[in-house]
């Protein structure tokens, strides 16, 4: 007994210590994070003359800034790596356009990191940019093919001595899950409309079909045609010797980047930064002044604060779920753009889409709410990287649809997946499940047996209803007939550049240009720019956080092989009808 008392108080002795430690650390973490929203409220110092811009793009790119500072912070651990806002690198390069203390920009392009169609944003700021008479100097040590891109456009291209330029062309590859899956003793019960439908295909074969194989090749082909098209403009080497050099390899080694007119010299670091002290008309053995994107942001004014008539952007990023705190939510989205519609001071919204799609439901609550909106106010669709699927559904209202070249869009198709489980948790694990059930089929769905015949076929009624809904609304929005919708739908993903030539987009741009679009459809002159949704409080984020902490550390040891990738993923889409993306593709 006195053992057992020994073990009981050493017991909650712990729990108290952790009680209490843990409190100690949520005191120390507020005291952290309240001194960092406070000194970042501070006003910056004055702008130096001859500072020059540093694009250093060696960070997730999003599509919006987070100003909370909880995004600085990795789990517990107080980490900088914070993300880059698309947003506010595009204000940042447009107002170092008429920064009479910003001399140039420097382009890091060691390491580029963002979607293609984000790139494409960035860059075609820059082309802008340099009607100013500034310089744009680029410098890696290496080039992988995205930013070389980039760079292929400043008046001057220098690369490490002994680096390089990847140059190759473009590959998409996908993963195959069905062989694991037939390991694992799972089976995938698939049903979907729409050919090109491929969402489910990892799922179903250990390559792709031939359907697939086209699209891809396709959409990969047209995005490398609009790539190597503006490398040709910029740097005046014809398109037919790019694609020679890129079959052969031929850019190997950073002479051959010289050679073939990829850079215009090799240079070592601190010879580029001589450059640019002089460029920026600083002694050659000053230091330039780089002032970078996270600090140039602060002097980033608010344009026409003063405008009582507002154009609203409003970001619909991520997966589209029923439920939940990340991505895009059906309900609460919609209730967001509710709010924007009955709101007489915003005259025009832009919604800007990055989606791969998700939940048809949550597709079809928000279409409803662009659709209100677009029938009192016009609504401008701008596309981010992804715009597909579900992404498509909830922009086909619009009065507009503008994307970049290199946007994937499309994948007008849907699908429903139940996954069947009940060989390998029998012959693996040796576990079995029986059910008593009312009727027939009340435990429809139960991923430990397998549909009938009956229960597949409701399920492919719902598929086929929801895509006929789909295509309605695409035929609507569009002025197209659900033949034409159909004949390109069939679940099929396009590149931005072929979306235009078959009027699932209506022209090329950024978010600037579906702002500037929404305010001339909407015919107002003086108004100002207000995104969507609101972003918190700081303070309240940090104490929402703290609420959140405890349970992330209660669930730490607790192993579930579901919450592995890839199979996270497959419960979210288990027994749903959806309006997803074919697949996470990385083109390289």
């Amino acid at each position: 007994m006195k053992f057992l008392k020994s073990v009981l108080a050493a017991a909650i002795g712990s729990f108290v210590a952790m009680g209490v430690l843990s409190l100690v650390s949520a005191v120390l973490f507020v005291g952290v994070m309240v001194s960092a929203i406070i000194g970042g409220e501070k006003m910056p110092k004055p702008l130096k003359s001859s500072s020059i811009l540093e694009l250093k793009l060696d960070k997730e790119i999003v599509d919006r800034s987070s100003d909370n500072l909880l995004d600085r912070f990795s789990g517990l651990s107080f980490s900088t790596d914070n993300k880059l806002g698309l947003n506010d690198i595009l204000k940042s390069i447009e107002h170092a356009e008429a920064d009479d203390k910003i001399a140039g920009i420097y382009i890091d392009a060691t390491t580029v990191m963002g979607g293609l169609a984000s790139i494409e944003e960035i860059r075609n700021a820059l082309l802008k940019f340099k009607n100013s008479g500034k310089f744009i100097v680029a410098y890696g040590d290496v080039y992988s093919q995205k930013a070389y891109y980039l760079s292929s456009l400043a008046d001057k291209i220098y690369v490490n001595p002994e680096g390089g330029v990847d140059f190759k062309g473009l590959a998409g590859s996908v993963m195959f899950y069905k062989g694991a899956l037939d390991k694992l003793g799972i089976d995938a019960q698939i049903i979907r409309h729409g050919k090109f439908k491929s969402a489910v295909e990892p799922f179903m074969y250990d390559k792709m079909s031939p359907e697939n194989r086209e699209q891809i090749n396709t959409y990969v082909g047209s995005i490398w045609s609009h790539m190597i098209t503006g490398i040709s403009q910029s740097r005046n080497i014809s398109r037919a010797m790019l694609n020679d050099l890129a079959s052969k390899l031929s850019i190997t080694e950073s002479k051959d980047a010289v050679q073939y007119n990829f850079v215009d010299a090799t240079r070592y670091k601190d010879q580029v930064l001589t450059e640019l002290a002089e460029l920026s008309l600083l002694k050659a053995t000053d230091e330039p002044r780089f002032v970078s994107l996270d600090k140039y942001r602060k002097y980033l004014t608010e344009s026409n604060p003063k405008a009582k008539e507002k154009i609203a952007v409003v970001y619909a990023l991520g997966e589209i779920s029923d439920e939940g705190k990340n991505g895009i939510v059906g309900n609460t989205l919609a209730d967001e753009l509710r709010a924007i519609r009955k709101d007489s001071t915003v005259k025009a919204v832009v919604l800007r889409v990055n989606s791969p799609g998700g939940s048809a439901l949550a597709s079809e609550i928000i279409w409803r709410e662009v659709d209100l909106i677009n029938q009192i106010k016009p609504v401008v669709v701008s596309m981010g990287d992804v715009a597909a699927s579900g992404g498509y559904y909830i922009a086909a209202p619009a009065s507009a649809i503008v994307a970049n070249p290199t946007t994937i869009t499309g994948s007008i198709g849907v699908l429903g997946v139940v996954f069947n489980v009940q060989k390998g948790a029998k012959e693996k694990l040796g576990i079995t499940v029986d059910v008593a059930k009312t009727n027939d089929h009340s435990d429809m769905g139960n991923m430990f047996r397998p549909l009938s015949n009956t229960e597949r076929s409701v399920i492919q009624k719902s598929v086929e209803n929801v895509y006929g809904t789909f295509t309605k609304h695409v035929s609507d929005g569009r002025k197209m007939s659900v033949t034409q919708v159909d004949n390109i739908g069939q679940g099929r993903v396009w590149s931005g550049v072929d979306a235009k030539n078959i009027r699932l987009i209506d022209e090329f741009g950024g978010l600037n240009e579906a702002i500037a679009k929404a305010a001339n459809i909407s015919g107002v002159m003086d108004y100002k720019v207000v995104e969507y949704p609101k972003k918190k409080d700081q303070f309240a984020a940090i104490f929402e956080l703290l609420g959140e902490t405890g349970v992330k550390v209660m669930n730490a040891n607790k192993l579930d092989v579901w919450d592995m990738e890839p199979l996270a993923g497959l419960r979210k889409q288990h027994g749903t009808v959806q309006a997803r993306l074919p697949f996470v593709l990385e083109v390289e």
